[in-house]
């Protein structure tokens, strides 16, 4: 079954295509010999890209997906999913 499209997955999928080519040079740096610094430097960078679409992923996960599923739930669980989301946001 296909989920429906979200509207931040379009930016998720550019973030992680230029991750992807970023991640390309870096490997392209390393089969010339380039400095270790300089690799940790851009690995770093392609590491936080992807961290940052996944956050991004699974925020937008809980507020649409979960929210939408908890909307017939009693008033008290609905309270505790509102919690789970506002805590989660510290991830």
């Amino acid at each position: 079954m296909k989920e429906a499209l979200h509207s931040t997955h379009p930016a998720i999928i550019k973030r992680l295509k230029r991750a992807g080519g970023h991640l390309q040079s870096v490997i392209g740096m390393i089969e010339d010999g380039r400095p270790c610094l300089d690799l940790a430097q851009q690995l770093h960078a392609v590491e936080k890209a992807i961290a940052e679409a996944k956050k991004t992923l699974i925020r937008d996960h809980l507020d649409h997906c979960l929210g939408e599923a908890a909307e017939s739930l009693p008033e008290a669980q609905k309270q505790s999913i509102a919690e789970f989301k506002a805590i989660a946001k510290y991830l």
